[in-house]
Parts: C-alpha cells; structure tokens; sequence
C-alpha cells in the first residue's frame, strides 16, 4: 500500500475526484499490527484530548 500525501488549502474547494477518493476511504477496513494493536476499551479511555472543546457561548 502506497502513502498518498495531499496539500490542502484553506478555502479551496475539492475537486470531484479528491472527494470520490475520500468517500472511498470511509469503507476500508482498519487494519491492526504488532505496531499499532488495537486498543481495550479501557486504553481508549486513558486517552486525553490534545485541544479541549471549547464551550459555545450562549445566545
């Protein structure tokens, strides 16, 4: 499996064909190994967000 890099730019609309390529992305399987195993539901919940919601502001 190649690795496939794309730059994307703020404000840049996609083309048709990077969209058909992400729609097809959504049914991949993921897939694990001894490098990246997958994880028990109690090491997802060890795991802390990087940037916390923020909260909305109320109108």
């Amino acid at each position: 499996m190649a690795m496939v890099t794309y730059i994307l730019h703020k404000n840049q609309p996609l083309t048709d064909e990077e969209r058909e390529e992400i729609r097809a992305l959504k049914n991949r399987p993921i897939v694990f190994d001894e490098d990246c195993p997958e994880l028990t539901e109690e090491q997802l919940r060890q795991f802390k967000r990087v940037n916390p919601l923020k909260k909305k502001a109320a109108s």
